[in-house]
């Protein structure tokens, strides 16, 4: 039985999607807090059998009124996701203070790149020039940077590239933007492959949403118990979830690149179809008109010369 359940709601009535991602992580971050209160933090010395006697007090009225604040919170917090989202990439500003926490971490990521760049090099002294494949370390190499890294301009956070290269990718062989043409090719998409989009996308939500609950929590909990030592194992390990919740949430962009790359790669002309334009004979002739497509959607321009209704 969850803490939405006792005030009366269900998944079905709240959406599994906000149940997965805005619920789950709020109820986790506040029993955590509630349970160092209930030990006695921050008064007196924490201690587990407070904290069971502080539980066995709790009453109906008092879980459900804890279910509602958990809910409201979560409810207020939902909205901000995609500006959450965009925090962990690493959309910061152009202020002064935003630009000089940018520039080494935009660095760091840039190295990094330039690693996989160099491991994905062949070297003319050592490779046959008559092999027929790349040898896998290289190949490997540039799998993982094209995936991880888009060309510049690359932002601060490993997660921010991670979306960003599937934003720029996705698309582009056929001349296609990705970021102009998919909320017009997304209510296309089959019911299958959409299901498996708004998986990976609900995974991508829910480890950043706890990433940023565990990392709040870490900063309440270490206020709670900072005056007793014995006790600072629970802040370092919360803050040890959230770095891992982090590292799922890049994980967990690679695989939604994934999915966009295969939503264009199949669905893409079920996009032309609906839009009333002819199917192109060839690939060059797909890229030209993808091209101007994604111009004319994007900033204007000239419209397409010809429709094609289908009876």
């Amino acid at each position: 039985m969850g803490l939405a359940t006792l005030v009366g709601l269900d998944s079905d009535t709240l959406g599994p999607r906000f149940s997965l991602v805005s619920l789950l992580p709020t109820s986790a971050g506040t029993l955590v807090v509630a349970f160092v209160v209930a030990a006695g933090a921050p008064g007196e010395q924490p201690g587990w059998d407070e904290a069971v006697r502080t539980a066995r007090t709790l009453d109906a009225s008092d879980v459900a009124l804890l279910g509602v604040a958990v809910l409201v919170v979560a409810v207020v917090l939902h909205p901000l996701q995609l500006q959450l989202v965009r925090l962990l990439e690493g959309y910061w500003g152009t202020g002064w203070l935003a630009a000089r926490i940018t520039a080494p971490l935009v660095a760091r990521q840039r190295n990094a790149r330039q690693a996989l760049i160099e491991r994905a090099t062949l070297d003319p002294a050592t490779t046959d020039p008559a092999a027929t494949s790349v040898p896998a370390d290289a190949a490997v190499a540039d799998q993982v940077r094209r995936a991880r890294y888009p060309s510049d301009p690359l932002l601060p956070t490993a997660l921010g590239n991670a979306l960003r290269a599937a934003e720029r990718s996705a698309g582009r062989r056929y001349g296609l933007d990705a970021v102009v043409l998919w909320p017009r090719l997304y209510p296309i998409v089959p019911p299958a492959q959409r299901a498996v989009v708004e998986d990976r996308r609900d995974q991508l939500d829910l480890t950043a949403r706890m990433c940023a609950t565990f990392a709040g929590v870490a900063v309440v909990t270490a206020a709670l118990l900072w005056r007793y030592p014995l006790w600072w194992l629970l802040p370092l390990g919360v803050l040890a979830l959230s770095v891992l919740a982090y590292r799922s949430a890049v994980a967990a962009a690679l695989s939604y690149g994934e999915a966009l790359h295969v939503t264009f790669d199949l669905y893409r002309f079920d996009l032309l179809a609906a839009l009333h334009l002819p199917l192109p004979a060839d690939n060059a002739a797909e890229r030209q008109q993808n091209k101007a497509l994604s111009t004319w959607l994007r900033q204007g321009g000239p419209a397409p010369e010809a429709y094609r209704h289908l009876d």
